[in-house]
């Protein structure tokens, strides 16, 4: 087998001085990746984002403002690293000027457009990441991620060719030596056509990686060192959890713990592939490991909040049952406008489900549906999701607050709370 892949995310080179960290840790952690997967600088893709939006609604002025901060965050990080005029900087420019006449000569649909525009933040940073390396005597080579993930047409959740991603990816790693260096989020049809993962989609590219040169190891370095039974931003008492299986941090994920992407585990489980999660601020401290066998993740309460929740209950007009082939249909209405059901239940006449607070999805969603079923909104709520719930902690997390609605089965107990009764650091019991 061959080393491990390693992924950084946008915290952990955000500047020159975290891509100088980063260099460092790889010089003098004893195990040399084979490959490594970067994400976008700090809040770039955002930044990608909103000069979308502006370059589609033809306000010239806040998209040439909004393109040149992108182009002076990153020719400031080339400088300090490389010094003024490099040729790191010249080839930033390049992309730069990519990016714009993109913009001006695009008349594509939104997901199109999209995929063209934010996979930029990870050309970027693999270009200020790779000539960084290259400069302390890492060799690195820098591919494309585009000629290696090759993917559907489904813009914005492309679907992976594994075969021919497979084949592209062993291709690569028999004829080039030194460490590979590629865009984590994005890649791109057989023709060409730039695709994305996903939001936040980094990750999962990662584990393309590693599945595909069935390596030893994948590792995900964040600013945390590992996973927790709860978001120690929002938890008091929040505690790492030492190791857990595939299938609980797929469970997590899903319910929308935010440190794995959800498709991450699949390829890994499919080879049994471990994947460690350590902190690129404290390497040497002790991590989280999720692999085949369970852990004590497996077996304690884990808590996971989603805020800016809306629930929707949807009742048919005609007074008929929410049956399978109505149910399935709102499912189905659901997927085409981008949205997931956070919180699902069905009774005979009423769907209830919590989504998430996206309003322009929303409405076209309440559009499609209002003519076959009556339909109630509640914004303003958190979702909290416990994972191997105890009667002791669920009352003592929803003490002193209203519950709009619940449900609760032998491993999952879920509640809606008004956001404004919530407390704004939450402790376990």
């Amino acid at each position: 087998m061959m080393p491990e892949v390693y992924k950084f995310g946008g915290a952990s080179i955000q500047d020159a001085d975290a891509i100088r960290r980063l260099g460092e840790l790889l010089t003098r952690h004893d195990l040399r990746p084979r490959a490594l997967v970067v994400s976008a600088m700090g809040k770039t893709t955002n930044a990608l984002e909103a000069l979308l939006d502006a370059a589609r609604s033809d306000d010239t002025h806040a998209y040439r403002e909004r393109l040149e901060a992108i182009r002076q965050a990153h020719l400031r990080t080339a400088e300090a690293l490389f010094g003024a005029d490099s040729t790191t900087a010249a080839a930033l420019e390049r992309l730069l000027d990519d990016l714009d006449a993109d913009h001006r000569h695009c008349n594509a649909d939104y997901p199109i457009h999209y995929d063209r525009t934010v996979g930029f933040g990870e050309l970027l940073s693999t270009t200020l990441v790779a000539a960084w390396l290259n400069e302390i005597g890492i060799a690195t080579h820098w591919c494309d991620a585009r000629e290696l993930i090759i993917t559907d047409d489904h813009h914005q959740a492309a679907e992976v060719d594994w075969t021919e991603t497979c084949r592209r990816l062993v291709e690569l790693a028999g004829r080039e030596e030194g460490l590979l260096l590629t865009q984590g989020f994005i890649g791109a049809t057989v023709e060409g056509v730039t695709t994305t993962l996903g939001r936040e989609g980094s990750d999962f590219s990662a584990a393309i990686l590693a599945h595909c040169l069935d390596v030893e190891g994948l590792t995900i370095w964040k600013d945390v060192p590992g996973l927790f039974n709860a978001d120690p931003r929002r938890f008091d008492n929040a505690r790492q959890i030492a190791r857990l299986s595939y299938g609980e941090a797929v469970e997590q994920a899903w319910h929308g713990a935010k440190v794995i992407h959800p498709r991450t585990l699949a390829p890994l489980q499919r080879k049994s592939i471990p994947l460690t999660v350590r902190s690129f601020l404290e390497p040497d401290a002790v991590p989280t490991r999720i692999g085949p066998e369970a852990g004590d993740g497996d077996r304690q309460p884990a808590c996971i909040l989603r805020d800016d929740q809306v629930l929707l209950d949807v009742t048919p007009h005609d007074f008929s049952f929410m049956d399978d082939a109505r149910l399935g249909r709102v499912l189905a209405c659901l997927a085409h406008h981008g949205l997931h059901a956070n919180f699902l239940e069905c009774e005979a006449m009423r769907l209830r489900l919590a989504i998430d607070d996206e309003p322009a999805k929303r409405q076209a969603l309440l559009s499609d549906l209002r003519e076959e079923y009556r339909l109630e909104c509640q914004a303003g709520l958190t979702l909290l999701t416990v994972r191997h719930p105890s009667d002791l902690l669920l009352h003592g997390l929803g003490s002193g607050m209203t519950i709009v609605t619940e449900k609760r089965t032998s491993t999952i107990a879920q509640r809606l709370f008004p956001s404004e009764e919530c407390p704004e650091r939450w402790r376990l019991p």
